[in-house]
């Protein structure tokens, strides 16, 4: 590992950068440097009204109901645009003071409070996230996909003023969600939700703040009256609701994942970890290795503090062949 650069900003799905280097078109590149699910969830017919009219608050009562169904929160359910928003809103929760984020992680939670004021420290355990003012915990972890149990979870947010536990990947996997337990006992604590990871919409820019209390109202009252658009309502009130999607969805993309483990084994990489919607390998040069696939128009991602890590994707189901070809010429 190499140390990490603090104002490194760094994300995926800079394809732009890839295909002026490497050049073809869009249409033959295969973008794996992000974990968005790569069959998205089929949109509906849209109103015309979602399109003119601002959103009603029946309309935002019903996008809630249907969050709160998928991810059993009792709590306030705050709509954001994207997990992303949210994370702009954090910082200003509290008073800026001292910072843990458990690390290496999604670099925004450092960079966006560090831009706020905050003196953010990167921690390798969830033990010493104790006594911070701010606590930030991606949970699975995006790059390496560690699992931190809602148990330990729940004991880490006595331990801390305000904990938030960035849950965007965690769709796949119910059983890690500390939403349930927003009922009254975790007065400090909020979840952050992606919708378009899933469900494979992230250009609809749709996300949770999940929050109890006092913490779910200044949540509500950062994100202002109308922070997301009628036609993400419309989508996400379907598609959270639609649990025979959910369910084969999770299948898919669980077997997916396994069957890129067995590519990148073949290659002789080592799984690092991961989640059904992204996979993290050490391989000899990271570097080496993504430019080989991107010579084949595939793009992956690297990671500054890392030499060896390399994060993909899952690819949609009729690009396989393609990867599976850039594999065997490594």
């Amino acid at each position: 590992m190499t140390t990490p650069d603090k104002k490194t900003r760094d994300h995926g799905g800079n394809l732009d950068a890839a295909m002026t280097r490497f050049g073809g078109t869009r249409a033959e590149w295969l973008d794996l440097s992000t974990g968005i699910n790569p069959e998205p969830y089929p949109v509906p017919a849209i109103p015309a009204e979602a399109w003119a009219a601002l959103p009603r608050k029946a309309d935002m009562v019903r996008l809630i109901a249907a969050a709160r169904e998928a991810y059993g929160c009792p709590g306030h359910i705050v709509p954001m645009n994207g997990a992303q928003g949210a994370i702009q809103m954090v910082p200003m929760l509290r008073r800026p003071g001292r910072a843990a984020v458990l690390g290496p992680t999604y670099n925004e939670h450092a960079a966006t409070l560090r831009a706020h004021g905050w003196e953010v420290t990167e921690v390798a355990t969830l033990a010493a996230l104790a006594g911070a003012d701010l606590a930030v915990v991606v949970n699975p972890n995006n790059p390496d996909g560690r699992r931190s149990q809602p148990g330990a979870l729940r004991d880490l947010a006595s331990r801390v003023k305000l904990l938030v536990v960035d849950e965007s990947f965690a769709d796949p996997e119910p059983e890690l969600y500390i939403a349930p337990d927003l009922d009254g006992g975790l007065p400090n604590v909020v979840v952050l939700r992606s919708f378009g990871k899933f469900y494979g919409l992230a250009g609809l820019r749709l996300g949770f703040a999940l929050a109890e209390g006092d913490l779910g109202q200044r949540l509500a009252e950062l994100a202002g009256p109308w922070p997301v658009s009628g036609p993400a309502i419309e989508i996400a009130s379907a598609a959270l609701t639609d649990r025979l999607w959910r369910e084969q969805t999770i299948r898919r993309l669980s077997a997916d994942a396994a069957r890129l483990d067995a590519l990148a084994s073949a290659a002789g990489w080592r799984l690092i970890g991961g989640t059904p919607l992204f996979r993290t390998y050490a391989c000899p040069g990271a570097k080496a290795a993504q430019e080989a696939l991107a010579a084949r128009h595939i793009w992956s991602r690297i990671f500054p503090y890392s030499d060896s890590w390399i994060r993909l994707g899952l690819p949609p189901c009729s690009r396989w062949g393609q990867l599976e070809r850039a594999f065997q010429a490594l």
